[in-house]
């Protein structure tokens, strides 16, 4: 953490941070600012001055940025990191003393069961209590419960304020390096970092003075005591972790960062949303006004709710069962088809006329058809010079798909396959948009086929996640028992269509919920598709994306694993719905959202003409406890 933020300080050591390029294009800022990164010392000398002075400015002022990023980023698995391990030990402090809670807990059972006996007389009560359970016995109960139990909102605060030193190791450093800002209901947050930096220079600072009216009622009986004064490790700890929870929902940003700023500041406003309000609105579909789309909803669901009434009593595949004083929807599950003789037959058949050929020759003929490889441009975006090119291509990509490195496809006497061919091709074109962009050419190439016609017509998409783990240290890997063990790792979220092509990929750090990247595979991807129904697992939904999917004009179709669990709304509470009356329980809260139409479809907008990342904004929503009233409305 301390070398993560030195590294921003570096950067803006070199007195670039307030320069303005807004008229430089931000594609070819950044486009120059990897080729900084990438490209050796040598080559950037030989650079004409004006060239490389460009170069080196775009650099620093683009990777300050990723700098400040990856600090945040950094905090954020720090602080993950020390509040699971404080969960894990307090929960195994817990069992260990279950024992003893449970005796003690049992010898004053004993003594109330003497105290709501009304054969026994009040008088007698304690004489016949303390034969029961001796006082001593009684007494040492009282303080073992006493210790051993724990609040109902109880989040093992103090295991994490046993981690004060390690907060305090990074803590004065961040404060100091990153500027944090934030709305007004962010003041008292912000007053109180403000109040820790000053604090942190002081041998013994004042905390009789720090600011309390962010202290949550969970934290307050640890960091305040009978004479309301602050205990100051506690009180260090807690505001990390609200500012670590705060970031989350964005009610603290950082201004200059990327992924950590306000995704409220890169919505449309102003004249530029009045302009834009009425062509949003023709291109999505929702109506200008809330009471015409809440109209309409209404009927869609009530007839929702009639169609599956009026066959219920035949219908076997589902029904409600009574559990728990609920009732939950069931679902019948599918019976096992049997493979008939004639697919078995068709298969060998297949396989016995598919040829057998090498890779090599797949990749290199897929190119001579659609010409992928001419997508890969070189880093600085020049055009290259050196002949074959796209055999040098293929040969990289092969290694790197296979995961086999460069050694199994050199061939010192093929130009195009020398060792240095291919470590210059690997480090100057392999990167992430060259590789979106040859995949959309293939992607495109497909849809000309009669025979992906006859698969579907690519208006269906499907989204499933993939898990890798990750054998290096980087802060793109998060940690996961399941899924990982004792490693970390990424999700691969992959999109397919129903011409089965994967027209897009996201890599996700960790395990963050899919849903949150779920839009961004729909608005990001470049080919000519144009899904519009969406199906994912339980780990894609939430009920903001739903929200989402109807205000963008997309169906979204997830498979839920306990449809039972899912919460089932109605629109209208004085309709009947006979046996889904204790289903759909949920009310729909039609004014909240009548109230923030106009937000809802400025978010919608900017979604769709890409001023906000949909993973940014869904982010910001979804790691809430505490929803905003727009957060609900999109929910609703």
């Amino acid at each position: 953490m301390g070398q993560a933020l030195q590294r921003v300080e570096d950067f803006r050591a070199l007195g670039v941070s307030d320069l303005r390029l807004d008229q430089v294009p931000p594609g070819r800022l950044k486009a120059l600012a990897r080729y900084a990164a990438a490209a050796r010392a040598q080559a950037l000398a030989r650079m004409p001055d004006e060239r490389r002075l460009a170069t080196l400015l775009a650099f620093a002022h683009t990777f300050e940025v990723v700098a400040l990023d990856e600090a945040l980023d950094l905090f954020d698995l720090v602080m993950h990191d020390l509040i699971c391990k404080a969960t894990s030990t307090g929960e195994q402090t817990r069992i260990r003393t279950l024992r003893d809670l449970d005796s003690a807990a049992l010898q004053l059972r004993a003594a109330c069961q003497v105290l709501l006996d009304t054969r026994i007389a009040d008088t007698g009560r304690r004489r016949v209590i303390f034969a029961r359970v001796p006082s001593e016995s009684l007494v040492a109960a009282s303080r073992t419960v006493e210790t051993l139990t724990r609040p109902a909102d109880d989040q093992y605060y103090p295991e994490l304020i046993e981690r004060y030193q390690s907060v305090r190791r990074f803590f004065p450093a961040l404060l100091h390096t990153v500027q944090f800002h934030g709305p007004p209901a962010g003041r008292p947050l912000l007053t109180a970092l403000d109040f820790l930096m000053a604090s942190f220079k002081q041998r013994h600072p004042p905390m009789q003075q720090a600011p309390v009216d962010m202290i949550p009622r969970a934290w307050r009986r640890l960091i305040l005591d009978d004479a309301k004064q602050v205990e100051r490790h506690a009180y260090t700890v807690c505001v990390a972790e609200r500012l670590h929870e705060s970031l989350h929902r964005r009610a603290i940003f950082v201004p200059k960062s990327e992924r950590w700023g306000d995704p409220r500041v890169k919505l449309l406003q102003g004249a530029q949303w009045e302009a834009l309000r009425p062509q949003v609105c023709r291109a999505l579909g929702p109506p200008d006004h809330a009471a015409p789309a809440l109209h309409a909803l209404t009927q869609q669901l009530d007839t929702a709710y009639r169609r599956p009434l009026a066959n219920w009593p035949t219908n076997s595949a589902v029904r409600v069962e009574r559990r728990r004083n609920r009732d939950p929807l069931v679902l019948t599950g599918l019976e096992k088809l049997e493979e008939p003789r004639s697919l078995l037959t068709l298969r060998d058949q297949l396989q016995t006329r598919l040829p057998r050929v090498d890779l090599p020759e797949v990749l290199l003929e897929i190119h001579a058809r659609p010409g992928f490889a001419q997508e890969f441009t070189h880093l600085s975006t020049g055009e290259a010079r050196v002949a074959d090119l796209p055999v040098s291509l293929c040969a990289v990509l092969l290694a790197e798909a296979c995961n086999i490195g460069l050694e199994p496809v050199i061939r010192p006497d093929v130009p195009a396959l020398t060792r240095g061919r291919l470590s210059w091709v690997q480090q100057n074109y392999i990167r992430a948009e060259p590789l979106s962009r040859a995949n959309a050419r293939l992607v495109d190439t497909q849809t000309t086929l009669p025979l992906a016609h006859a698969w579907g017509g690519g208006e269906v998409a499907s989204a499933d996640g993939l898990r890798f783990v990750v054998p290096v240290r980087t802060l793109n890997a998060g940690p996961n028992r399941k899924y990982y063990n004792a490693s970390r790792g990424v999700t691969y979220y992959n999109f397919t269509s129903d011409q089965f092509t994967g027209f897009h990929g996201i890599v996700i750090p960790g395990t963050l919920r899919d849903s949150m990247f779920l839009l961004d595979g729909l608005l990001e991807q470049q080919t000519s598709l144009r899904p519009l129904e969406v199906m994912t697992d339980t780990a894609g939904t939430s009920d903001i994306v739903f929200g989402l999917f109807w205000l963008l004009g997309y169906q979204f179709s997830p498979r839920l694993a306990d449809i039972g669990a899912a919460r089932v709304w109605r629109l209208d509470p004085r309709a009947d719905y006979g046996v889904l009356n204790e289903i759909a329980r949920h009310r729909i809260p039609t004014a909240l959202i009548a109230r923030h139409w106009d937000d809802l479809l400025r978010v919608a907008g900017s979604l769709h003409q890409g001023t906000v990342s949909a993973s940014e904004l869904c982010r910001s929503l979804l790691h809430s406890k505490h929803p905003s009233s727009l957060a609900r409305a999109l929910g609703a």
